[in-house]
């Protein structure tokens, strides 16, 4: 039985019908009656049946014809046909309509495949000639599989001259070719190797019809996903094809294949794939793709500001491979050396996230190009349906998808979701402060939109009163300064006149007309008086609403401020009973007949003195700023101003009593021993610093946090950033 399948596969393998025969692929040149994505769907009714392309096996595979497959690199998308829908392979030549049997005598050679022992192979497949293409597990994986996916270069190399090119096709259980497990295990040698044998594999469809080019873009398989590309007989992909390949290379975050595909095939910008998501649903998803402070330092966020990035023609770069492999060794050492200096320096993941960054902007350009064609029903609906992309990335902060979209189309300023909110309202229940302050760009237009109420009669400052989304509230730490930042929210909301400023320079008397007078007055008001005591279907009124939210938020910052404050007191304590003590017992002792400090002329014992007092003051000063604390009230107004004050004041003073504590104990330490050990100043040194060092290290991530929201610049400062116009 087994001999008979195997004879059937060195016979033939059948191409589906409903593919145009490659001796009359149609004409690449665009027509007048050429396909449109924007009017219709593709038209499939100009491919007729055609014959079958018949590959006979003899030795190899003889190809139907000479035609060398066409480039996807080469040949401009836009203007070739799409083909109907392929279908599978017929798996009656593929795999065979018997399970295996008789696994055991294969664990030998499936252990070698994964372990990559191409002699232990060698010497079960001259034992069993068969063994190349037989089944070896309850999945019907061959050995070819199994090496493919454990990346096993050289034993894929040496099994691949043992076997016929349709041997290479044969699939397991779900229909995945050996191909399909190379493109998911991402080495592209090893699929240049299977490719090189046999030039069709790349059509053969795996596991729910799906080509190993799309498998590869939904692992991000950058490489891999170019050279699949490259030699993919495209005249046997279809339009959800190539929409589900780009909706997969955008969520693989590959972004250089995605614009490539759309700026050839730009109509593809406004299909649909199977969840009914076009281009701009998914990029609307991703704010990552376009935000510059996420997931970079500071020093990379500094190169950031600096870098210059261009895009590039992929074709060119993969042109001038074989360029670059001619080099010399001086120069490829060069290359090295340079490249190594550049991922050290962190320069080269900035010129990567700058890039993708550049990538995305300009799908979103390329695709709401082409939306911007249809008409105002159209786009509607396409914005509707299935999401609204619009209102997911106002959510979700995506700042940049926003601005673009609204620059050429400023009615969506204007759009609503089911609720009646805008994006404005959106961006405050969300908590994004960057998409809200858009709404300084839209002059009078303003004061129409927030006075949008939603379905239960909700204006804007109900929603700035509910309590944020965990994912927003998290975004700083410490249960204090998350009510302080909601504070933040509904009092800049609510307040008329200073939109723009942090809450806690109201009272700051000197510079407050001063401000006023430099804030635009277009901005001065962006929600009326009575907004504050309107009530909202339950009969609550926005402050109301603000402590019902908030009530356990306040509990929990309590008991925050507390815990924080008691810990940290207990440390100044004990520096201050150190201290005070020291000043009694300097180093050195006292002259018996003056009571005076034996080394009371040294320079060092004066460094001791000036640092002992500091550190007592400091951490008497520290004692007394946690303690107000624990007596504080709690009144929720506290934790926006009053409660942060102390709290900045008692970590600075604490840092400074132990850094002075630190020194005091080293200039105490060379007074009594430095002169006969002089070498040991500079240890000492180090090793007082390592407590200072560890301390600034691990508060200062909270100190900055509670410095910036309350001394900073403030969430809502406008900036020429922050413009659509």
């Amino acid at each position: 039985m087994e001999n008979i399948q195997k004879l059937q596969l060195e016979r033939t393998l059948s191409i589906p019908t409903c593919f145009p025969q490659r001796n009359s692929v149609p004409s690449t040149t665009p027509t007048s009656e050429g396909v449109s994505l924007r009017n219709s769907s593709f038209n499939t009714s100009s491919f007729t049946p055609q014959h079958d392309v018949a590959i006979q096996l003899n030795q190899g595979i003889s190809q139907a014809d000479s035609t060398v497959l066409p480039s996807p690199i080469q040949t401009e998308a836009v203007s070739r046909p799409i083909a109907p829908a392929p279908q599978t392979l017929p798996t009656s030549f593929l795999r065979p309509r018997t399970k295996p049997i008789n696994l055991t005598m294969y664990v030998p050679l499936c252990q070698a495949a994964l372990g990559g022992d191409w002699e232990k192979a060698r010497e079960f497949f001259s034992l069993h000639p068969g063994a190349t293409s037989a089944r070896i597990t309850k999945g019907w994986e061959t050995a070819l599989h199994i090496a493919a996916g454990a990346n096993k270069v050289q034993f894929v190399e040496e099994l691949v001259k043992l076997m016929s090119p349709l041997e290479l096709a044969l699939q397991n259980k779900y229909d995945n070719t050996a191909l399909c497990f190379a493109a998911a295990s991402g080495l592209t040698r090893i699929a240049k190797v299977m490719v090189m044998k046999n030039q069709f594999l790349p059509i053969v469809r795996g596991s729910k019809g799906v080509t190993p080019l799309h498998m590869a873009a939904l692992l991000g398989h950058r490489e891999m996903v170019w050279y699949l590309y490259s030699v993919t007989d495209h005249q046997y992909l279809c339009k959800d094809d190539y929409i589900s390949l780009l909706i997969a290379t955008i969520n693989s975050n590959l972004f250089d294949v995605a614009l490539h595909i759309l700026q050839h095939m730009p109509e593809l910008g406004i299909e649909r794939d199977q969840n009914g998501d076009t281009i701009l649903h998914v990029l609307a998803r991703k704010p990552l793709a376009f935000s510059d402070k996420i997931g970079l330092g500071i020093w990379q966020r500094f190169l950031y500001a600096y870098v210059s990035v261009h895009l590039q023609n992929r074709s060119s770069n993969m042109s001038s491979g074989s360029r670059i492999k001619n080099n010399t060794k001086a120069s490829a050492f060069i290359t090295r050396v340079v490249q190594h200096l550049l991922k050290t320096l962190g320069i080269k993941e900035v010129l990567e996230t700058k890039l993708m960054h550049l990538q995305a902007l300009e799908l979103v350009k390329c695709s709401w190009k082409e939306v911007l064609l249809l008409n105002d029903s159209q786009i509607g609906n396409l914005l509707r349906s299935p999401s609204r992309p619009l209102f997911v990335a106002a959510e979700l902060g995506n700042f940049k998808f926003i601005v673009e979209l609204i620059q050429s189309y400023p009615d969506l300023i204007w759009k609503v979701d089911e609720e009646s909110r805008s994006i404005f309202h959106i961006a405050v229940i969300h908590r994004q402060e960057k998409i809200y302050k858009l709404i300084y760009n839209i002059g009078a237009h303003k004061d129409i939109i927030t006075s949008y109420k939603s379905r239960n009669n909700e204006n804007i400052l109900h929603l700035a009163a509910k309590l944020a989304p965990t994912n927003r509230l998290g975004i700083v730490s410490g249960a204090a300064l998350q009510m302080q930042r909601e504070l933040l929210w509904f009092k800049v909301i609510s307040t008329s006149g200073e939109m723009l400023l942090p809450y806690y320079v109201y009272s700051l008397s000197i510079f407050h007309k001063i401000l006023l007078l430099i804030i635009p007055k277009e901005v001065k008001t962006i929600v009326q008086a009575s907004y504050k005591e309107m009530r909202d279907s339950k009969g609550r009124t926005p402050g109301m609403l603000f402590a019902e939210e908030h009530k356990e938020l306040v509990k929990e910052g309590e008991k925050w401020m507390k815990e924080t404050a008691s810990s940290c007191m207990l440390v100044a304590a004990l520096i201050t009973t150190v201290m005070f003590a020291a000043i009694f017992t300097v180093p050195g002792g006292n002259n018996d007949d003056t009571g005076t400090p034996i080394f009371l002329k040294e320079k060092t014992f004066i460094l001791f003195s000036i640092t002992d007092a500091l550190a007592l003051f400091s951490s008497v000063t520290s004692i007394l700023m946690f303690l107000s604390i624990l007596t504080s009230r709690y009144a929720e107004e506290d934790f926006l101003s009053t409660l942060p004050k102390r709290l900045i004041l008692g970590f600075i003073t604490l840092f400074v009593a132990i850094a002075a504590m630190l020194v005091a104990f080293s200039s105490s330490f060379f007074i009594v021993l430095g002169h006969q050990m002089a070498w040991i100043i500079i240890p000492v040194a180090v090793l007082a610093s390592i407590p200072i060092t560890l301390f600034a290290f691990l508060q200062f991530p909270l100190l900055a946090d509670m410095i910036r929201s309350t001394y900073g610049s403030g969430i809502f400062t406008f900036t020429s950033k922050d413009t659509i116009y």
